[in-house]
């Protein structure tokens, strides 16, 4: 499937979405499997198949995708300030106090829920990192991706509803905003070229959607410098640890000894034991700024149509045959977001879209980048195969946010 609209809670889909799916928001698939290295032992390509997980999807894990960094400081204001150096906290017995790192990055970490658009009673959950305190929040754009609508659970137990600010998906990282914050304690940012192989690391997360506290895991550094390729999605500056990390994680938090965000949990090898990712925070830091200040593939304030559609030629013969397509070319609409600008104006899952304002729309992607170019409230007249029937309506674009 391809949502029209941006990136997990209790319902996995079945099958994870395909690439042309995920084309006309610009994102990485939700469950991508990564391709086998060319060379074994290659140090910048991970062995085995791995799979992104924005949370818990009903009942199968796929590839998980998480990640960690801080740049703001605990109990900072709203400014950019640069990381600072903190001692570790530690046992008497010189050990890294899990207990005391929890205690202070906990208040700093959300939990994430969506109900996503990708198909009906479906839901998902992933975790996020407060940056400031009004409340912007740092997640992976996979757990947003598809979303209807999104919830967050603060540290206190209070539930708060969000708004996404914006996203590039091809780097797996977003903002949204918690709506009516004002007082919340923003995590602190590291550094993650300060790390070293071996060095402590804890993933703190919203593990497999279960409530109440964040779980915290601990491992090592076990690399750096990773690089994960799926079809047609490259992770580059990746941190490899053999902390847990789990559905649910994605997007939360990879801290140092002292408290810092130094990593966003990302993605694991489905296929083997202990090895997880996280986006380096150094590389997510000009992210964040440019997202601020208005930047981004994908923005909340978008127009937004509300369609999931696949290309024409992806789709099976027997799925072809149950809704009359002839053609081989077009959008096929998988499904349609309720009460959307889509919904409304009648469009309906088996539906092919060929043309937009007039403009041919080969394949899935082109249904997106015409939409992109227009405002939330433009109208535009699509056109649809429907049975094998030509078919026109208008819709009125919503926004995307």
């Amino acid at each position: 499937m391809h949502p029209e609209q941006p990136a997990s809670g209790t319902g996995i889909p079945a099958a994870p979405p395909t690439r042309e799916s995920m084309a006309e928001l610009g994102a990485p698939r939700a469950w991508p499997r990564l391709d086998p290295p060319p060379h074994p032992g290659d140090r910048d390509r991970a062995v085995g198949r791995s799979a992104l997980v924005g949370g818990v999807v009903g009942a199968v894990i796929a590839l998980l995708i998480l990640g960690v960094a801080a740049l703001w400081p605990t109990g900072g204001g709203d400014g950019d300030v640069a990381a600072r150096d903190q001692p570790p906290m530690t046992t008497a017995t010189g050990g890294v106090d899990v207990g005391a790192v929890l205690s202070a990055v906990e208040p700093s970490v959300v939990s994430i829920e969506i109900r996503s658009s990708l198909a009906d009673g479906q839901a998902g959950a992933g975790t996020g990192i407060i940056l400031t305190q009004d409340g912007l929040v740092l997640t992976n754009a996979h757990v947003i991706a598809g979303l209807n609508e999104i919830q967050v659970g603060l540290f206190g137990g209070e539930r708060a509803p969000a708004r996404l600010v914006g996203s590039f998906p091809e780097s797996d990282i977003a903002l949204i905003q918690i709506e009516g914050e004002s007082d919340l304690v923003p995590a602190q940012l590291g550094s993650s070229a300060a790390l070293q192989v071996g060095e402590e690391v804890i993933a703190i997360g919203n593990a497999l959607n279960l409530g109440g506290r964040p779980t915290v895991t601990r491992g090592i550094v076990s690399a750096l410098d990773r690089s994960l390729s799926a079809e047609g999605v490259t992770l580059s500056n990746l941190i490899q640890t053999d902390a847990a990390i789990n559905p649910g994680n994605s997007g939360g938090p990879l801290v140092n000894a002292a408290g810092q965000v130094v990593g966003v949990n990302t993605a694991i090898i489905g296929d083997a034991q202990n090895i997880g990712f996280s986006i380096e925070i150094d590389t997510v830091k000009p992210l964040i700024e440019e997202i601020r200040n208005g930047g981004g593939d994908v923005r909340g304030d978008q127009a937004f149509l509300g369609v999931n559609t696949t290309d024409v030629a992806s789709e099976s013969p027997a799925n072809r045959a149950q809704f009359d397509v002839t053609v081989d070319e077009g959008a096929f609409v998988q499904s349609v977001v309720p009460d959307s600008a889509a919904a409304d104006a009648g469009l309906e899952p088996g539906d092919v879209i060929v043309s937009v304002n007039g403009r041919s729309t080969q394949d899935s992607a082109s249904v997106g980048a015409i939409v992109r170019e227009l405002e939330p409230g433009d109208q535009v007249t699509i056109s649809v195969l429907r049975g094998g029937d030509p078919v026109e309506v208008t819709a009125t674009l919503g926004e995307r946010g």
